[in-house]
């Protein structure tokens, strides 16, 4: 667990050959009180109180804050800080000061989540697990799903979380929670590895939980499942059969075949591991689902990570709270306690949590009130204040000496530019870090790039290709820099720069508005002109313009011409119609989009 001390102060310090050095990260835990706080920043009690006070949360001396109300005032003080990671062996997110006595520990059940191409049996899977619960406990019973359920194997329960996909996988922990400790990886043995496959590896690796392959539709006639660990060893997959450690079980979800394997290993994975708890204590865990029912209200479906949940708890999840009034298992039945590694579905909430949200037992009414309260004015602040993880921070942070990799998440036009430039990124080297590619693809910028990055702290480069304009909004208000590139040695020289902590100031580009053609007119002097739909900011005349298709940049110029109807105009609107005539180009394409930017002068 957390070791409570702090060897830093908030001014910067000059080293001993009189150098100027930043200050090192404080590690903060998640949970602290303001006492604890005051101390560890060296700072008075009353002064901490006032900032809290600032921000819209009364706390008393001994009033328990979570790690996001910390920052909130150290960054007051100019303090930068960290969180403490949790142990890498246990999903349960650090929320205790107090380290755990050993004997108080029991073994709990792991917690799984299947990951994969859309086509390739995830679903199957699921349903075949599942269907194998019910054959066992209630023939032709009806399995209620609540996003996530237990099966028992050898009389040892295992926990499934159903969730959506990889993003949604990635959204929890993007919340600062970590709800498994098993990702298995479902890959069809007739169709190999696909995009979306080398994307939830490439999550599970960021998340980093052991990976078990599952080589699913075995009983296909095209199936090759050598071609499929040929494929996994190409994306740093070495699975056993291939001298490599990664565990992998071939199965058909349809027939049956192999599921007992993929049970027995990942018991096998979990008792590695030494998952425990402490189920004698008060429960923590994380919201999974939530949903509004008519008859029965709000209710949300948790795991408990920690401690033991019982009806008539008082609980807090994000800014919701309530007391818990019914609690039921996955089938629907009712419970009155809930162990750790365990999923249950809670009614008693007064609002709807929110997935991945931290829960929390709390001794009444009064502090379950207090805390979402004060959570509520928390996002609210850190809303107001967003504030995108930068490269020139990220620069502060590796010459500081906090940080020894560059996170990158890597998205171009082709996927033959992806593993030129990812090659070109990894062979770069500095003294004090390295470039780490989370996930490298074609295409352009989507929201689980940034859920991605938004996760692990990283940056998001897209090199001649655009940004989904959901990816782009989702950024702005989850704090996710991404970074354009055209030319190879502008991007590997921004990032070497990067790792040596010098980089120059550079010009940045700020989107003023995009327009969606819809149609094209020929003009008499063989010039195309683009019949366009604002559909975002404004369009301006001289304005640089980008002509992006499916995603993928096609052009860089100006806008020569801009026509409302007869007239020329300076600018276009958000919802008019227009003709534009984009200097030296003319091969749009009805759907291609305008996007009219400007550049800012700032730091690299």
């Amino acid at each position: 667990m957390v070791e409570n001390r702090a060897t830093t102060s908030s001014t910067a310090r000059r080293s001993t050959d009189g150098r100027r050095t930043r200050p090192r990260a404080l590690i903060l835990p998640q949970t602290l009180s303001v006492q604890h706080l005051a101390e560890l920043t060296d700072q008075n009690p009353i002064d901490v109180i006032k900032q809290l006070m600032r921000n819209g949360i009364m706390a008393s001396m001994n009033q328990i804050i979570d790690y996001q109300v910390a920052t909130l005032v150290t960054n007051a003080f100019g303090i930068r800080t960290t969180l403490a990671e949790p142990a890498a062996s246990s999903s349960v997110a650090v929320a205790e000061i107090v380290p755990e006595d050993e004997a108080d520990l029991s073994p709990r059940p792991p917690v799984v989540t299947i990951l994969g191409h859309v086509d390739h049996g995830k679903t199957a899977l699921l349903d075949a697990i599942r269907q194998t619960k019910v054959a066992d406990q209630e023939v032709g019973g009806i399995t209620q799903h609540i996003g996530a359920y237990q099966v028992e194997y050898n009389g040892q329960p295992v926990t499934f979380l159903d969730t959506p996909g990889h993003e949604a996988f990635t959204a929890i922990r993007a919340r600062g929670s970590r709800a498994t400790d098993i990702a298995i990886l479902v890959v069809a043995a007739d169709d190999g590895i696909m995009p979306q496959t080398v994307e939830a590896i490439d999550h599970a690796k960021a998340a980093g939980v052991p990976i078990v392959v599952a080589i699913n539709k075995m009983d296909l006639p095209g199936a090759d499942p050598e071609r499929v660990k040929r494929q996994l060893s190409e994306r740093e997959l070495l699975v056993e059969d291939w001298g490599g450690e990664v565990i992998s079980v071939e199965l058909s979800a349809r027939t049956g075949e192999g599921l007992t394997d993929l049970l027995e290993n990942i018991l096998v994975v979990a008792e590695i591991a030494e998952l425990k708890a402490n189920p004698d204590k008060s429960a923590s865990g994380v919201v999974i689902e939530s949903k509004l029912d008519r008859k029965r209200g709000p209710s949300a479906t948790l795991l408990v990570q920690d401690g033991t949940l019982r009806v008539g708890d008082y609980i807090v999840a994000g800014n919701s709270f309530g007391r818990v009034r019914a609690i039921a298992d996955d089938q629907g039945k009712p419970m009155k306690t809930v162990s750790p590694g365990t999923p249950a579905e809670i009614m008693g909430f007064g609002t709807l949590p929110e997935a991945g949200d931290h829960v929390k037992v709390v001794p009444n009414d009064r502090t379950a009130r207090d805390a979402a309260d004060a959570q509520g004015k928390l996002r609210s602040a850190q809303q107001a204040q967003a504030r995108a993880l930068t490269l020139e921070e990220v620069v502060n942070q590796i010459d500081a000496g906090d940080v020894k990799e560059l996170n990158l998440v890597l998205k171009a036009d082709v996927q033959g530019s992806v593993e030129a430039v990812r090659q070109a990124l990894e062979n770069l080297t500095a003294e004090q870090a390295k470039i780490r590619v989370l996930h490298a693809g074609s295409g352009a910028v989507t929201e689980s790039d940034v859920l991605l990055a938004s996760a692990s702290e990283a940056i998001v480069i897209g090199f001649t290709t655009g940004s989904e304009t959901s990816a782009e909004r989702l950024a702005n208000r989850m704090g996710v820099e991404i970074r354009h590139y055209d030319i190879i040695y502008h991007l590997t020289d921004d990032m070497q720069q990067a790792l040596n902590g010098m980089l120059d100031p550079v010009f940045t580009d700020v989107i003023v508005g995009r327009a969606e053609i819809r149609e094209i007119f020929p003009s008499r002097r063989g010039i195309a002109i683009a019949g366009c739909r604002v559909t975002e900011g404004r369009l301006v005349r001289s304005g640089s313009v980008r002509v992006l298709r499916d995603g993928n940049i096609l052009e860089d110029s100006v806008i020569a011409s801009l026509r409302h109807f007869r007239d020329e105009v300076n600018e276009i609107t958000n919802g008019q119609d227009c003709g534009v005539i984009i200097q030296g180009y003319n091969d749009f394409q009805e759907g291609d989009i305008l996007e009219v930017f400007r550049q800012e002068r700032g730091r690299r």
